[in-house]
């Protein structure tokens, strides 16, 4: 056992330290470190212990300080600056060549070019004996407006314009339309210049040349051929259903008709969702010159899994867009006196008080409610004239015609109208689309029926009786097409397509 002096010992020696000890020693180090802490942190306050020493001494430190930054503090006066360097001509020239230069100024070698002895003043300065120019047809512009800034004759801009105008209506001519444009020599000095030519494409499968002969200005047509063939897209309904049909490759103006076409026939709101399947056929134009133009939907149709949920094909000479369930439907026709029914669906709610289902509370129902889906026909009751027509309150979308002799008949919570105010229409006409707007649970046609300015039960009135007229023909050539474009593959056409848009155009 080894004593802590031994020499055979090879460490330090060792002081034993009892805790008490060991303890005050590290609070003392501890009470020096946070003396310290503070006096390196914290600033002095020469508001606390005035008077006394240790504010003396803080305040000399202060007084030091102030010195210190006084003495590096910067001198304000004016400083002389170097005398401006006298430049000769040449050094001027060669800064001012430097610089921003007016266009008299030499380009090529940052020169100035000054008049010389060979300078000889022209009294006219001679100009091209032609001149060709190109411009567009901007928004809100005309032709003959963009003829005269070109520099044409007043008389020449206005018989061009007036040519075109026999062509394409001024409202027909699209903006961005390009025209080139041939001016010939001034007549004599400040005069305009001749309109010598003037090319332009009005329509997509027409162009226009106006040239002059034998000092006239004529018109010269040149049909440009154009291939129509249809073009189907297909795809799935993602949050937007028009960003999803861009996204698919479908161009602007057939989405707008395709979603114009939906909404006379579906609710754009509740009846299409995440997931469906969108589907539309339009013409795809192709000129011999080499441009493409989307032209009219054909076919608008929206699937859900398997089940179709609308079959929309565009069909007759007005051009609307029909189902074939619809088309099925019979043609009105009265027999009988009485008034027409004003839609082909059942009663749902009948005239007198009723609890609302909205408002909940009980009031008076003023007419007959027709379930019928989104989009269904509506038809005029009787020959009248249309005395309101337009958003009315509850009544939504609202149509109220006068038949004479203190009759009247309002049909509410329509999609759409096909009517306008002031308007005479006859038994059976169409007049609007069922839909749910205003106050409705669903898409109904609320039916109200006026004698002498009053309300009155309209199933007090006889309904005409209603014969059913279906041309199988028609239905069979309807069934034909919207199965030949339903045929076609997404992407691409089918042989014959010219001729199929051309009867579809011109049925």
């Amino acid at each position: 056992m080894f004593k802590p002096h031994d020499e055979h010992f090879c460490g330090p020696p060792m002081t034993l330290q009892t805790p008490t000890m060991a303890g005050s020693a590290a609070r003392s180090a501890f009470a020096r470190v946070e003396r310290l802490k503070q006096a390196l942190g914290k600033a002095p306050d020469l508001a606390q212990d005035i008077g006394t020493r240790r504010w003396y001494r803080r305040l000399a430190a202060f007084a030091a300080l102030t010195a210190f930054t006084l003495a590096f503090w910067p001198d304000f006066s004016h400083l002389q600056a170097a005398p401006a360097a006298r430049l000769d001509r040449a050094a001027q020239e060669e800064f001012r060549s430097q610089a921003v230069m007016p266009l008299g100024y030499d380009r090529a070698r940052g020169r100035r070019v000054a008049a010389g002895k060979q300078l000889r003043l022209v009294s006219a300065v001679p100009e091209r004996p032609r001149v060709e120019l190109a411009g567009v047809v901007a928004e809100d512009d005309s032709l003959d407006r963009l003829l005269v800034r070109f520099g044409a004759s007043m008389d020449d801009s206005i018989r061009a314009a007036a040519l075109v105008n026999d062509e394409v209506p001024a409202d027909r001519l699209s903006p961005g339309t390009r025209v080139a444009v041939t001016l010939g020599a001034r007549p004599g000095p400040g005069r305009a210049r001749p309109l010598e030519r003037l090319d332009l494409r009005a329509r997509f499968d027409l162009a226009l040349a106006i040239t002059r002969r034998a000092g006239t200005l004529v018109v010269t047509r040149n049909a440009i051929p154009v291939d129509i063939a249809p073009m189907r897209v297909r795809g799935t309904v993602g949050q937007s259903l028009y960003r999803s049909a861009r996204a698919a490759g479908a161009p602007a103006p057939a989405i707008q008709q395709y979603l114009q076409a939906l909404d006379v026939h579906l609710s754009l709101e509740n009846d299409i969702r995440p997931g469906d399947t969108f589907d539309l056929v339009f013409a795809h134009k192709r000129a011999a010159t080499g441009e493409t133009e989307p032209g009219d939907l054909l076919y608008a149709g929206l699937d859900r899994g398997d089940e179709p949920v609308a079959e929309l094909l565009r069909w007759g000479r007005d051009s609307n867009f029909y189902a074939a369930d619809a088309l099925d439907q019979p043609s009105l026709v009265q027999t009988g006196p009485g008034l027409l029914a004003p839609v082909n669906g059942r009663i749902t709610s009948l005239f007198g008080q009723r609890s609302h289902p909205i408002l909940g509370y009980t009031r008076m129902h003023a007419g007959v409610d027709f379930g019928a889906p989104w989009g269904a026909p509506i038809i005029a009751a009787a020959d009248g004239t249309v005395s309101y027509a337009g958003y009315r309150g509850g009544h939504g979308n609202y149509v109220r015609l006068e038949h004479g002799g203190g009759l009247g008949t309002g049909y509410g919570h329509m999609s759409r109208l096909t009517v306008a105010a002031g308007e005479r229409v006859r038994a059976g006409e169409l007049i609007g689309f069922v839909g749910s707007t205003g106050l409705s649970t669903g898409p109904h046609l609320h039916y109200e029926v006026y004698q002498g300015g009053r309300t009155v039960d309209p199933l007090g009135l006889r309904f005409a009786v209603v014969q059913r007229q279906v041309d199988p023909q028609q239905l069979g050539a309807f069934r034909a097409k919207l199965a030949q474009l339903k045929a076609l593959r997404a992407g691409g056409t089918f042989a014959g397509a010219h001729s199929a848009v051309q009867r579809i155009a011109l049925r």
